[in-house]
């Protein structure tokens, strides 16, 4: 019941620290898209040397066509997001990013062909009224955002929302670390289309120190996020995935404030906590579906509980 969740909730939480790292790498002197290259670069690395750590067979190419949407989405999620960041302040992008939560819960409700239940739809609005204040949104002027960040910030939740639908189909017999290879090769194919590839000959990656933040945006930004989703999302299915993967906010607000000293305001402490609220509905409900499927534990407890007051 939360060992799944709690799993989903990890690789969500490792994609909130990307952006801050991006930040520090800016800060040093690269471009967002080098720091991108380099996430997808060394997060292939890694999840090369996983795969012949932890496997003695042969890499399986079974159900290709799926590794290759699952990459190629995991890519264009990255590359549309720093597109929206041309046209956005950072904040709105982040909460047009958000809009997933509710996107892959419609994608959910379509491929199942069956209407959310009342504590998912309680859910996702609380959800969407926590991310305004959470992103410090309110008191911004919105009058001059042109049309083309609209529709880049809601295509970079779309990418998102299609990322956590390919990763929760199940590929028959193939291992998570072989899988993982192959979405990280696909993904970083796409990104070294559209970003900065020449990072990897020229000397920026190796010789000027790139590879350390390339290190952590591969681990927090693919080889994660990736992994657990694999294992996780199809156990808790779409709907609530992209209900827990809510957390991703929080938590990037929470590492920009450790590590680049940004203030954070008491409506985003405010906005951060309804965000918790709305993730921890689905859990509960589970939680009580649970013990009323299960009457003899329920029983036994308070079996217990009347010992203990007795003696």
């Amino acid at each position: 019941m939360y060992l799944y969740p709690l799993l989903v909730m990890i690789a969500a939480s490792s994609y909130g620290v990307v952006s801050t790292i991006i930040k520090l790498a800016m800060g040093s002197g690269f471009t967002a898209a080098e720091a991108v290259t380099s996430q997808f670069f060394v997060g292939f690395c890694l999840s090369v040397c996983i795969f012949l750590v932890t496997n003695r067979g042969k890499l399986s190419f079974n159900g290709m066509k799926l590794l290759i949407l699952a990459g190629v989405f995991t890519g264009l999620t990255n590359i549309v997001y720093g597109r929206s960041l041309n046209y956005l302040p950072a904040s709105l992008a982040v909460v047009l990013l958000f809009q997933f939560t509710w996107i892959g819960m419609l994608i959910s409700c379509l491929t199942k062909r069956q209407l959310p239940s009342r504590i998912e739809l309680i859910s996702l609005i609380i959800l969407v009224g926590g991310t305004i204040p959470a992103a410090g949104l309110i008191d911004v002027d919105l009058s001059n955002i042109p049309f083309q960040g609209w529709l880049w910030g809601l295509a970079a939740a779309l990418c998102y929302s299609l990322f956590l639908f390919v990763n929760g189909k199940a590929t028959a017999n193939m291992s998570t670390s072989n899988r993982l290879v192959l979405v990280s090769f696909f993904a970083f194919m796409v990104t070294a289309a559209f970003q900065s590839p020449e990072i990897i000959w020229n000397g920026t990656l190796f010789m000027e120190g790139l590879w350390i933040y390339g290190l952590a945006l591969g681990l927090f930004g693919l080889v994660i996020p990736v992994f657990l989703f694999s294992i996780a999302v199809p156990k808790v299915g779409l709907g609530t995935s992209s209900i827990l993967s809510a957390i991703e906010l929080p938590i990037a607000v929470m590492v920009s404030v450790i590590l680049l000293s940004e203030t954070v305001t008491t409506l985003q402490i405010v906005g951060i906590v309804i965000i918790l609220l709305g993730m921890s509905l689905p859990t509960l409900r589970n939680r009580k579906i649970l013990n009323k499927n299960n009457p003899s534990k329920a029983l036994s407890k308070q079996h217990s509980y009347k010992l203990k007051k007795s003696s």
